[in-house]
């Protein structure tokens, strides 16, 4: 790739820039065509990426709910933190989801949410339906583009000097680091499916071709992922499978209360 693509690639990473495809996102049959049944009220957690919070996947939950699914965030800010703090927080998260839906979860987790979402089906298989990842380069955690990794490593210098809630040191080099980076190369036992694309300036699409998952490439930027809809022409019949054998019997007697995207 040339200097003028690697500059167009960069510009295209831009949120504003990803914004001003929501307009073809909601006029593309992908989001309009919707089969209000086909969730059949399966659980569905999603996992913002590295310095979101959940309403950056505030599109992905209304495209889940008007077909039938049970969308939450995961309450997790801004996903800056440490991966084992957070794990334990998805964790928690993903067994009230799990109970409060009668059966099996799909998690859904962009770019880091997509390799925190890939720790938490390793831990917890019985409780994930399926795992989709967009644009997480799960094959290494440091594998970013080089300006994220260095943002990490500042925010891992500020948890050092006290700031607390932020990534730290042991992320990087230590017993967290390790401990995940060998989780992480476990198989999986769910069905997955992992999106890239060779136009992503913020992870390698090599690293995000994770050989448990089934790996689909698309043309999409990092950042706009979530809201490009060839995303979702590949992901709606991928994930009906998931829940064709849901039983109406196994929901809960009452459908269950809403719960905020708010981070």
């Amino acid at each position: 790739m040339g200097v003028v693509d690697v500059t167009r690639a960069a510009a295209r990473e831009q949120v504003l820039i990803a914004m001003l495809g929501i307009p073809r996102l909601l006029a593309d049959p992908a989001w309009r065509d919707a089969d209000p049944d086909q969730g059949r009220g399966a659980g569905v957690l999603l996992v913002p990426g590295f310095g979101f919070g959940d309403a950056s996947l505030r599109l992905t939950a209304t495209w889940f709910r008007k077909r039938g699914y049970v969308p939450i965030g995961a309450r997790i800010g801004l996903n800056v933190g440490c991966t084992t703090t957070l794990l334990d927080r998805l964790e928690r998260r993903l067994e009230a989801h799990a109970e409060a839906t009668g059966g099996k979860v799909i998690l859904f987790g962009q770019s880091r949410g997509g390799g925190l979402s890939r720790l938490l089906s390793v831990r917890r298989p019985e409780l994930v339906r399926g795992l989709v990842m967009l644009a997480s380069p799960v094959l290494d955690q440091l594998g970013a583009h080089p300006s994220v990794v260095r943002v990490a490593r500042k925010l891992a210098r500020l948890s050092a000097a006290g700031l607390p809630g932020l990534v730290d040191q042991d992320c990087f080099a230590g017993p967290c680091y390790d401990t995940n980076s060998a989780a992480m190369g476990q198989p999986l036992e769910v069905p997955a499916i992992s999106v890239y694309s060779r136009n992503d300036a913020i992870a390698p699409w090599e690293l995000c071709a994770d050989p448990c998952a089934d790996c689909v490439e698309v043309s999409s930027s990092h950042t706009g992922m979530a809201l490009d809809p060839e995303v979702y022409r590949v992901l709606g019949p991928r994930v009906a499978e998931w829940t064709r054998d849901r039983s109406v019997a196994a929901l809960s007697n009452r459908a269950p209360e809403p719960v905020s995207m708010a981070g």
